[in-house]
């Protein structure tokens, strides 16, 4: 009896997922021989069960936005257009074409999103670069501050970018406007050696929530505050946590727009975003 209960829910949620096996508008139009793909994904979109980051996870909407952002569809997850929108990057990047969401299409986003990232490159080349001199880190003012963590500092030509972003998220999303709290910064430009002792303390200098050699060493990362789930940190990572804030709409303003002013996501943490404008003029505003 439990059982069935349980695929009668399942099956319920993947039909609103899909938009209805019957449902029309754009995202159905045009739709060929797709539907038993956005059924699929609409399915693992709650259930499937797999580890992307070491930890079990069920379902993906926590990736949803990134992924509708890559294959440029706002359709969702269960219609068939977003299927063959997953189709045609997997067949970009030399995956089968199947339209079905699944961990090794996953990896793919996973390494498009961190090549977009010249810390993680530089890193690759075993590489630790260093702090920015202390004339080219600007002070941020109370308001830009959040509460949680005082954080001071960022490169000055970020904070310029973090600036413009900020004030124009509070003019495009009605929930930014209505909460000053969101898209303070919880953490900017920290100092390598008090970084590396604080993970080491932690012990959580796991390359996921805090490296000995991290991206705010450099003054271009900023952690953001997106939301947060009720009884769990600005930063926890645990999957509610990160599922929680990709819900929000600043969240999905980002994704959608911070590229506008020169910041690039890091998939894992919805709140940290790095500026790369210097190393690519695609992302200027």
């Amino acid at each position: 009896m439990l059982r069935s209960l349980i695929a009668f829910l399942i099956l319920g949620l993947a039909l609103t997922a899909a938009g209805g096996a019957r449902a029309s508008g754009p995202c159905h139009a045009d739709t060929g021989d797709w539907n038993e793909q956005g059924l699929a994904n609409a399915a693992s979109f709650y259930t499937l069960e797999w580890a992307p980051f070491g930890a079990a996870e069920w379902g993906w909407e926590t990736y949803l936005p990134l992924i509708q952002q890559e294959i440029g569809t706002d359709c969702g997850p269960g219609t068939p257009i977003f299927a063959t929108r997953l189709a045609a990057f997997q067949q970009t990047y030399g995956l089968p074409p199947t339209g079905v969401f699944d961990a090794a299409t996953f990896q793919v986003f996973r390494g498009v999103w961190q090549e977009r990232r010249p810390f993680v490159m530089a890193r690759l080349r075993q590489e630790c670069p260093e702090p920015p001199p202390i004339n080219q880190l600007g002070y941020l003012v109370a308001s830009e501050e959040h509460a949680d963590r005082l954080t001071r500092l960022l490169r000055r030509d970020v904070l310029d970018a973090y600036r413009r972003l900020a004030a124009a998220a509070r003019t495009e999303v009605p929930e930014a406007a209505a909460d000053p709290e969101l898209l303070q910064i919880f953490s900017g430009f920290r100092d390598p050696e008090a970084d590396a002792a604080r993970c080491a303390q932690d012990r959580n200098c796991d390359g996921l929530r805090r490296a000995v050699c991290s991206p705010h060493r450099t003054g271009t990362a900023v952690d953001l505050y997106v939301g947060q789930f009720q009884g769990m940190g600005v930063d926890s990572t645990a999957v509610a946590s990160r599922q929680h804030m990709s819900r929000t709409a600043t969240y999905r303003w980002l994704v959608a727009n911070a590229g506008r002013f020169g910041f690039v996501p890091y998939v894992f943490e919805p709140w940290h975003w790095e500026y790369v404008k210097p190393w690519d003029d695609t992302f200027a505003p």
